[in-house]
């Protein structure tokens, strides 16, 4: 069993690792076996995740990106092949969000809000789906959705449709790439309480959120590493490749 969800030999790139949640998913990925590069806009965030998976006994490296630029991307990928010589596994987990009222959103907000919960996973894996789908290679690409992405949650509008917008991509290229060797799947966490949305997170929507949450409570951030090793490796997940692997309490099982 053991066996089924090692990641030993194995290279990972972790696109907003610097995060409470993805940073959780890089330590896991770590305690599996991998490498891990941090790829993140915060760089002391990003350096102090990877020295955090150094002291795991694997490679920890930091890289700062803007994951809206293709080229930040692609010299990224450069550095890792460089500093660890191949790379298998992709997390695509940067996002930002915001309870805006519809009518008062601006132009500006709205563009900024698709291209880094959306534009970046259409970069990211152009760039790093380049180099998994020669022959020889291959890959795991895991793309953080969420559960606003269909049904769309109230208050945040722009993040919806981007995350929407996730599930279309991760089912496009899972079709594409399938005899690539590139598996492409998405993860849809439930709620767990970070930075980015704390803010929305009033007394009153807490109360709706746990009334719509069959397990009553929000979800931990180590809650999220079994679906992302599962998912990363090529034995436990070897013929898993288009899903939309739920983590939320059964938020999105529950109706009345």
């Amino acid at each position: 069993m053991h066996d089924l969800f090692d990641l030993s030999g194995k290279a990972a790139a972790v696109v907003g690792g610097g995060g409470v949640l993805a940073g959780e998913m890089a330590m896991g990925l770590a305690r599996a076996g991998a490498d891990v590069a941090i790829l993140d806009f915060n760089e002391a965030a990003a350096q102090q995740k990877a020295a955090e998976v150094g002291a795991t006994g694997r490679r920890g490296l930091a890289i700062r990106v803007d994951a809206t630029r293709k080229a930040d991307l692609e010299a990224a990928l450069e550095r890792i092949l460089a500093e660890f010589g191949h790379v298998e596994i992709l997390i695509n987990a940067a996002g930002i969000n915001s309870g805006t009222p519809f009518f008062d959103i601006s132009e500006e907000e709205w563009q900024r809000i698709l291209d880094v919960d959306l534009k970046s996973v259409f970069l990211a894996c152009q760039v790093f789906g380049a180099w998994m789908t020669q022959p020889g290679r291959g890959g795991s690409i895991i793309n953080i959705s969420s559960a606003s992405s269909g049904p769309p949650l109230s208050k945040v509008f722009t993040y919806s449709i981007a995350k929407a917008g996730v599930n279309q991509i991760t089912q496009f290229l899972a079709r594409e790439w399938a005899q690539k060797g590139v598996r492409v799947n998405a993860i849809v966490p439930g709620f767990f309480p970070a930075e980015q949305n704390r803010k929305l997170l009033t007394e009153e929507r807490v109360a709706d959120i746990m009334r719509h949450t069959p397990m009553g409570r929000f979800g931990e951030p180590d809650e999220l590493v079994g679906a992302v090793v599962y998912l990363a490796s090529d034995r436990a997940s070897s013929f898993v490749t288009g899903s939309i692997l739920r983590v939320d309490g059964g938020f999105l099982a529950m109706t009345i």
